[in-house]
């Protein structure tokens, strides 16, 4: 394997392995919650119970399974194509790096929805990850001070960063709870992942400029 400085990937084909593996994760990861919700549908949305439940003990497996449950295909629909274009761009910045970025998302969205959400309410829907990999594409090209990463946050953020009213309370029906820890959640996995960088930035080693896609 030959490497840079930066951690790329320079072999003949890395950067199309890592857009395949990408589609592949993103449109599979799709499929799934689509299988979920026809199951979930089938069922008279049984499996709806399984979201988030705030304060409750067993509402903590909602923790686990609250981003793959919808309330209906409206629901399902409205999300599929942030999830698409946000959970592609995420695995683009290195499958590893952005695998955990959603582990981040997933865990620091759903449990702080556990802890603030109001009681008797299930929180559920993917739009807990969609809000945390928007704020993490956002912030990590500032965290990082990579121009490319910088320019696919500024486009990123003109196309969907008008979401980020959703954290907001006062919307019926909207877990803004989901969506506020869902965005710090991507702060904080752009502050994490982005430690290498800022070390180097730190200790005074230049960092070549890479593009944002083709990092492993």
């Amino acid at each position: 394997m030959t490497l840079d400085n930066a951690g790329t990937d320079r072999r003949p084909g890395a950067l199309a392995r890592l857009w395949q593996q990408a589609i592949v994760l993103t449109l599979g990861f799709v499929a799934l919650l689509y299988a979920i919700e026809g199951i979930d549908t089938a069922t008279g949305h049984e499996l709806d119970q399984g979201g988030v439940r705030p304060r409750s003990l067993e509402g903590l497996e909602g923790v686990a399974f609250g981003p793959l449950l919808h309330a209906d295909w409206e629901h399902l629909i409205g999300n599929t194509l942030p999830v698409i274009v946000l959970g592609l761009l995420t695995l683009l910045t290195g499958i590893g790096r952005g695998l955990a970025a959603t582990a981040i998302v997933w865990v620091v969205g759903e449990f702080g929805t556990w802890l603030t959400g109001a009681s008797g309410t299930i929180h559920l829907g993917a739009s807990v990850l969609v809000f945390g990999w928007l704020t993490y594409l956002i912030s990590r090209g500032l965290f990082t001070r990579n121009l490319w990463q910088i320019l696919i946050g500024v486009l990123v953020g003109v196309f969907y960063g008008s979401i980020l009213w959703g954290v907001l309370p006062g919307q019926p029906g909207i877990s803004w709870q989901g969506h506020l820890f869902g965005a710090v959640g991507g702060l904080l996995a752009g502050w994490v992942l982005s430690g290498d960088e800022r070390r180097r930035r730190r200790e005074g080693t230049p960092a070549p400029v890479v593009p944002p896609f083709g990092q492993v």
